[in-house]
């Protein structure tokens, strides 16, 4: 009946992948550990061979490494319990309660009672960007957020269009891989910059302190060595980050179809998103969990989201849609708030009657 929504090979990949983030974290602490340990021998000992700094570093790592084990799962436990504020801080996002936000309120509820789903809780980000995006870990902690953007260029039909995405991704699982990426991806920047920072110093200070740059021991080559796997750690956090892959954008649309069975209105939404979803002030990671966030140029190979044409065309293709094609750029679109009672327009209204009738009412 679902077969787009809560898609039960791909709810069991997300788990799968979300145990291998983890375990990817551990990995790739371990290689920071030792790069750390072997530059820094490279540094204090680099009038030893090369062989020699090499064993005192696996030594050192070997006493280090339970150490760095405890430390990643503390990390863990802090990102599973603190990563809703974390990601608050990040994007501004605050609660919204029903009597704030009538109107995206009522049309939230309304989804997932058609279909019997709990109801995340709202939040609202005081922003023009246009842009929404679904965090949590579990049943009771999931929330979506949308910003202020969204809310006045979307009419009702577009905006329970963008709330049935998220949705699926909650149901689907996308929003705890998602969590679990971002705790990865933040944990591993902030250790590799600093590793990289502390070993490019660590040769100006050599040259600084007068005849070290005539010392012929392996210290060199274990820094370079050490830099190198910095730079494999973080190649890796990006191969670990593209196991997210960009098919759960396509079935999060298609899931929103099939719960609202309008995917015009879907279509206009990533029409109108188009060109104004950049949050600059919030960190990649937390961005790569919105609905839309797309790379241009070479940049895009490293995208986890496909092209909005690429999105509208599976649309048109798969749910028989039609694409008004791409809107200017040049102003932010807006639209009338569908449903929220105000009497200064009757067209307002009449355009609010079909709509109470709701999408969700001929989905059974």
């Amino acid at each position: 009946m679902a077969a787009a929504y809560g898609l039960y090979t791909h709810i069991q990949h997300n788990r799968v992948r979300s145990v291998v983030l983890i375990a990817g974290l551990f990995f790739l602490v371990y290689i920071l550990v030792f790069a750390f340990v072997l530059g820094f021998l490279g540094f204090v000992a680099g009038d030893e061979a090369f062989g020699d700094i090499m064993d005192m570093a696996w030594w050192d790592f070997l006493y280090l490494a339970p150490w760095a084990t405890v430390a990643t799962a503390v990390w863990v436990f802090f990102g599973y319990s603190m990563h809703q504020r974390l990601i608050d801080a990040a994007t501004g996002a605050k609660g919204v309660t029903r009597t704030e936000e009538p109107r995206l309120y009522n049309i939230l509820e309304n989804l997932c009672i058609s279909r019997g789903i709990p109801t995340p809780k709202l939040q609202i980000i005081e922003t023009d960007v246009m842009n929404a995006y679904a965090s949590g870990m579990h049943d009771g902690q999931y929330q979506i957020a949308v910003t202020r953007g969204l809310m006045n260029a979307l009419n009702d039909q577009e905006l329970e269009a963008v709330l049935g995405h998220e949705l699926t991704h909650i149901r689907n699982g996308d929003v705890r891989l998602m969590v679990v990426a971002v705790v990865i991806a933040g944990v591993i920047t902030l250790v590799g910059e600093f590793v990289f920072r502390v070993l490019l110093q660590g040769p100006r200070i050599r040259t600084s302190g007068g005849g070290g740059s005539s010392k012929k021991g392996g210290g060199g080559g274990a820094i370079i060595i050490a830099i190198v796997l910095i730079a494999i750690a973080w190649f890796l956090s990006l191969v670990i980050r593209f196991a997210l892959s960009r098919s759960r954008e396509y079935l999060a649309d298609a899931g929103s179809v099939e719960l609202t069975k309008n995917p015009d209105a879907m279509i206009s939404a990533l029409r109108k998103i188009e060109g104004h979803a950049e949050m600059p002030h919030v960190p990649s990671g937390i961005m790569e969990m919105c609905i839309e966030n797309q790379k241009n140029g070479v940049a895009d190979l490293f995208s986890t989201h496909p092209s909005v044409d690429a999105r509208v065309e599976k649309l048109v293709e798969v749910a028989g849609g039609h694409d008004p094609g791409p809107i200017s750029s040049s102003q932010p679109p807006s639209a009338p708030e569908v449903g929220t009672g105000n009497d200064d327009s009757d067209d307002v209204e009449e355009k609010a009657e079909p709509h109470e009738q709701g999408p969700w009412d001929k989905a059974g």
